[in-house]
C-alpha cells in the first residue's frame, strides 16, 4: 500500500495550519464544514497521552493489528518477515506525513505493550508523526520526547506482544480508521478528517477562532455580567 497517493491534498502551509490547533478545534471547524454537528468520527473515552505535553499529530493511517496475551504460533522467520513488512507499511514515502493507528485485539487489550522505548526510537526514527492505540504504553521516562503516543493503559509487559496483520480497518476507542483515512489527534482524542472537508478546514478554523473570541474576551475582562454574556454571543453570531 503506497502512502504516495494521498499528498498531493496536503501542503506544507495545509500541514502546518492543522498541526497549530487542537483536536476539539479541528472537531469544532469541521462541524462548520459539515454544516452541521455529528456524534460520529473521533473517539470516546481517556486516553493515555505520552509524553508531557503532547503536541497534536497528523497523518494518514496506516493501520495494523496486535495481540499479546498469547504467542504467535507463526514461525519465527514468518514474524520476522511480519515485523519488517510492518516498518515498512509505516514509513513516510516522499514526504507524506503518516500516523499508526493499531488496534490490540486481545480480550483484554494491553497485557503486552508494543509501544515504550525502543519503538518509539524506531517510529520517530522512520519519520511517523505518533501513534493512536487501544492497547498499552510503557518506559514512560524513556520514551522520545518528540513521538506522541495515545494509549488505553499503562503497563510493565510486552508479554507476547506481535503484529497479527497491517493494512486492515481497525476500531480504537469507537473510531473506525481505514488505511490512508487523515487522522488528527493529541491528549484529548483524535478525529477522522473527511477528504471533502479537508481544503474548507483552515478557513472555518479562523472562524471558530472568531466566534469564540467575544465570548472569551468578555468572561475575562473586569465586570463580566449576565448581560455582557447576552452582548457576546449576539456579536459572535454575527461573526459569519
Amino acid at each position: 500500500m503506497s502512502a504516495a497517493a494521498p499528498g498531493p491534498a496536503l501542503g506544507a502551509e495545509l500541514v502546518r495550519k492543522l498541526r497549530s490547533v487542537d483536536t476539539p478545534t479541528i472537531c469544532n471547524a469541521l462541524e462548520i464544514a459539515m454544516g452541521g454537528r455529528s456524534a460520529q468520527g473521533f473517539t470516546r473515552g481517556t486516553l493515555v497521552a505520552a509524553p508531557q505535553p503532547m503536541a497534536p499529530m497528523l497523518g494518514f493511517a496506516r493501520t495494523a493489528c496486535i495481540r499479546a496475551a498469547q504467542p504467535s504460533d507463526r514461525p519465527a522467520a514468518e514474524m520476522r518477515q511480519l515485523r519488517l513488512d510492518y516498518y515498512r507499511h509505516v514509513a513516510p514515502v516522499n514526504g507524506v506525513p503518516t500516523l499508526v493507528v493499531m488496534q490490540d485485539l486481545d480480550e483484554q487489550p494491553g497485557i503486552g505493550s508494543f509501544w515504550g522505548e525502543v519503538n518509539s526510537a524506531v517510529h520517530e526514527g522512520l519519520g511517523v508523526a505518533g501513534v493512536l492505540t487501544n492497547g498499552s504504553v510503557r518506559d514512560l521516562g524513556d520514551l522520545s520526547p518528540r513521538f506522541p503516543i495515545l494509549a488505553g493503559s499503562i503497563g510493565p509487559s510486552h508479554a507476547f506482544v506481535h503484529v497479527e496483520s497491517i493494512g486492515n480497518t481497525v476500531e480504537v476507542f469507537g473510531l473506525r480508521v481505514a488505511h490512508d483515512d487523515l487522522i488528527h489527534a493529541d491528549r484529548h482524542g483524535a478525529v477522522r478528517i473527511p477528504p471533502h472537508c479537508l481544503q474548507a478546514l483552515p478557513a472555518c478554523i479562523d472562524l471558530v477562532q472568531r466566534k469564540e473570541a467575544p465570548l472569551l474576551a468578555a468572561a475575562r475582562a473586569p465586570g463580566f455580567s449576565l448581560a455582557k454574556i447576552e452582548a457576546a454571543m449576539r456579536e459572535a453570531d454575527d461573526i459569519h
